[in-house]
């Protein structure tokens, strides 16, 4: 027993110290786009010196939050370096939905701005150390997803991109072969921001366009249905928000499915 017992005490130490050594790191970034500055959110695995996939997230339209940042987290535990990025400029953000339309319609009016910004966030996430080159995917919730849909649209080389609740509509035209990316769709089917004539234009546009694309519609679920915050901000100012378990679940594994997928 007592030689089972020198065995075992070095070997669960080891396991232990291990497990205890890998650990998510996080760091705040000050980078630019033009004259606007930008603050960003890396967040990585640091347990293995191994290059991996990079994911960009880009935030809803209440700006670079902790919910981001969440995210980011959540994605460097499943392996990948992941970078919330700032649309906004100055790390801004609110929960009130006056000045979030406020700060989003200086973006959505301005979209080679958006172009600007978003493409700056990526040379942050490319000179990551970790980084694996040519192997990089966007995520992004409401008016992240329709920043995500937008750049896949222009044809950038991203991966894939994957939409949570977001906008569909564009003015592009977007031409076959144009998209790049595997798209990813995750909606709410009861999603009072988005009509079900938004929802046939964009398959339509889709399959015109020849794009890889999965749409996937979750019964029950409202607007921002991965956001635990949702049932706060709905109730408060009188929205259609509302958080679902389920679907955050299911559209988190389905995400995750996507992207080893897309790598």
């Amino acid at each position: 027993m007592m030689s089972l017992c020198r065995t075992l005490i070095p070997l669960l130490f080891f396991i232990f110290s291990s497990a205890s050594y890998a650990e998510i790191k996080t760091e705040e970034v000050e980078y630019t786009a033009g004259d606007t500055a930008l603050k960003g959110y890396l967040a990585w695995d640091d347990s293995s010196t191994e290059k991996r996939p990079g994911v960009l997230v880009v935030h809803e339209w209440w700006g670079h939050n902790d919910y981001a940042r969440k995210r980011a987290r959540m994605l460097a535990e499943l392996g990948y370096v992941a970078f919330a990025l700032d649309m906004y400029g100055e790390g801004k953000n609110t929960q009130h939905p006056k000045q979030a339309q406020a700060f989003m319609s200086v973006v959505t009016k301005d979209m080679p701005l958006a172009e600007q910004r978003f493409k700056a966030a990526e040379k942050v996430l490319a000179n990551h150390p970790l980084f694996q080159a040519d192997k990089m995917a966007a995520i992004g919730y409401c008016f992240g997803g329709a920043m995500v849909l937008h750049m896949a649209r222009l044809g950038m080389p991203l991966a894939g991109v994957a939409s949570f609740h977001g906008s569909l509509g564009t003015q592009l035209s977007t031409q076959p072969n144009a998209i790049k990316s595997k798209v990813l769709v995750l909606h709410g089917a009861n999603d009072q921001f988005v009509t079900n004539a938004q929802i046939d234009s964009f398959k339509k546009e889709m399959q015109t366009a020849q794009a890889d694309f999965e749409f996937i519609s979750y019964p029950e679920a409202q607007h921002s249905f991965t956001n635990p915050q949702a049932d706060r901000f709905g109730k408060e100012f009188n929205l259609p928000l509302a958080y679902h378990p389920e679907a955050d679940r299911q559209s988190w594994l389905k995400m995750q499915e996507f992207l080893v997928s897309v790598f």
